[in-house]
């Protein structure tokens, strides 16, 4: 049933939008494409199974792992990979291609350590489905749902409404201005990794418990899917990254059911090379800042 799958396509596509939407803050502040957050994304799945299969916890906690331990690895990240470079202000591309060593590293240590081949959550945590007249929906699709919004949300007021927001934003447009000013640029730019890796270790998490498998390679797909949907939504733009994140998700439901499944991830991309074709800048434009 189409409605069906359009559920399905805005469960998987909310998932992709808060992987875009880190990217997304990280390029606005640094003008830098993040390229180990895909691995950052599977950490965060993998402390949200330490947290259900090893200590015992349910949903919540599984979130909270998986935050908690994104969030401390892309401040790891930023300061052991990006702030050294920074200072030496030398090649552009140099702290991009950092990054990719780092990612390598993600998932070697996360490969030795769990294994290489997929896992899955423990079976106490397979979700309840209840019929919605021809809608089937479970409580894992809930969850799904309404932690995205809420974060998405809030993050929303938080660069709007908040102190170190308005700081974020600042820096984004001109460091050098904003430090003239008084803002601890270093500080917000290490913020502003903390806070692009905790929603990608959210959506982990998330993705995690919807397929039910997870392993040290998944940063790698997920990662290429929330930087296509930066790209299609505009880079700089958090509205965007929301709406290319739902796009996305929506053309590889669709097309798993109503094309070949085989070609999920092709489809998903010509969506965005034809956007790109038409609106090189995106559908709300680039701005090279963070737009909120």
């Amino acid at each position: 049933m189409l409605e069906q799958q359009l559920l399905n396509g805005v469960m998987l596509g909310s998932t992709y939008a808060l992987i875009a939407i880190g990217y997304t803050l990280i390029f606005g502040v640094l003008h830098l494409v993040h390229l180990a957050h895909g691995e950052v994304f599977m950490v965060g799945a993998f402390a949200g199974l330490v947290a259900v299969k090893f200590a015992g916890g349910d949903i919540a906690t599984a979130l909270l792992f998986g935050i908690v331990a994104a969030g401390a690895v892309g401040a790891l990240v930023e300061f052991l990979a990006i702030r050294p470079l920074r200072k030496r202000k030398g090649h552009a591309l140099a702290p991009m291609i950092s990054t990719i060593g780092i990612g390598i590293v993600l998932q070697e240590v996360v490969a030795r350590s769990f294994g290489a081949e997929q896992v899955g959550f423990p079976h106490h945590m397979e979700p309840k489905s209840w019929q919605v007249g021809p809608v089937t929906v479970s409580a894992v699709q809930l969850v799904i749902l309404g932690v995205s919004v809420v974060l998405m949300l809030a993050l929303h007021l938080f660069v709007k409404r908040t102190k170190i927001g308005m700081a974020m934003r600042a820096t984004a447009e001109s460091a050098s201005i904003a430090h003239t000013l008084g803002i601890r640029s270093e500080r917000i730019v290490l913020m502003t990794f903390v806070i692009a890796s905790a929603l990608g270790g959210a959506a982990g998490v998330l993705v995690g418990l919807a397929f039910n498998a997870i392993s040290p390679f998944m940063g790698i797909d997920m990662g290429i899917k929330g930087l296509a949907a930066m790209l299609l939504g505009g880079l700089g733009n958090i509205y965007g990254a929301m709406l290319g994140g739902l796009i996305i998700g929506l053309a590889e439901v669709l097309s798993v059911a109503y094309l070949a499944s085989s070609y999920r991830d092709a489809f998903a991309f010509i969506i965005m090379i034809g956007v790109l074709l038409l609106r090189p800048r995106g559908i709300f434009g680039s701005t090279h800042h963070v737009e909120g």
